[in-house]
């Protein structure tokens, strides 16, 4: 192995321990789910696949290489599907501030809630009771 090969590496690895450091930080540190989410996928992935990289390029070997290549594999096809279900279940459970989003694809335009204001659970009672027609 050669001292280029050795320092590319090291780099590969830093970084990665870096963005995985990162991503449990913004879990920890961030108000909200949705901005935790960003947090737990984006930085999280690119540092393992780094890691993934400067192990490969570090122990050297094609048995080696393919085994990190299908862990990579597995983080980017259920990383971002687990985001997604994340997100939608916490929209659903109006865990999410509605009024801060800028696009919301779920409600339509121009539509608002009359009832449901903010943060507030789903299973939680109405602030204002709704009109019922006819009565």
């Amino acid at each position: 192995m050669t001292a280029l090969a050795d320092v590319v590496a090291f780099a590969c690895l830093l970084a990665g321990a870096f963005l995985c450091l990162t991503a449990g930080l913004g879990l920890v540190r961030f108000p909200d789910v949705l901005s935790r989410m960003h947090a737990g996928t984006k930085p999280q992935v690119v540092g393992v696949l780094l890691v993934m990289v400067g192990a490969a390029i570090r122990l050297g070997g094609w048995s080696n290489a393919w085994m990190l290549l299908l862990v990579a594999a597995f983080q980017l096809l259920t990383a971002p599907v687990s985001a997604h279900l994340i997100s939608r279940v916490a929209y659903r459970r109006r865990h999410v501030r509605r009024d801060l989003l800028l696009v919301d694809e779920f409600r339509g335009a121009g539509r608002q809630d009359d009832v449901y204001r903010g943060d507030e659970p789903g299973d939680a009672p109405p602030e204002e009771p709704r009109s019922h027609p006819g009565g």
